[in-house]
């Protein structure tokens, strides 16, 4: 995680890195309050690609942001590529509020995982 989210066009991006888990998620939600200030419709991408590993402990976090954008107009879409974050989101039924998307770009387009072969072809 570094000491600010990205903008990425109008859309804000965090990126995680090493390990997610008890320890290290007060980090991540610092971050995602951050990456959360303003006002406005709010757009935010969490990219995991770089997180070795997860636990539950980003639930709250996760879920509060996600809150946060949606009543704020805007959404909140996390890319990853490893089977951990989908085993935990899975794991509490939260894979339809956090699809997969592989890259920060389409996230941004939100074209999920299993789409993104099929809209690029187009």
């Amino acid at each position: 995680m570094g000491p600010h989210p990205d903008l990425y066009d109008e859309c804000r991006v965090v990126r995680a890195r090493g390990e997610l888990d008890l320890t290290t998620t007060p980090a991540l939600t610092r971050e995602l309050e951050a990456a959360r200030h303003g006002t406005g419709p709010l757009f935010l991408i969490v990219d995991l690609r770089g997180a070795t590993f997860m636990d539950s402990s980003v639930l709250v976090p996760f879920c509060a942001a996600w809150h946060d954008c949606r009543r704020r107009g805007g959404w909140m879409r996390v890319v990853h590529t490893r089977p951990g974050p989908e085993m935990v989101f899975g794991a509490v039924g939260l894979l339809e509020r956090f699809p997969r998307y592989a890259t920060v770009r389409d996230a941004w387009r939100d074209v999920p995982a299993g789409r993104a072969i099929t809209a690029r072809a187009t």
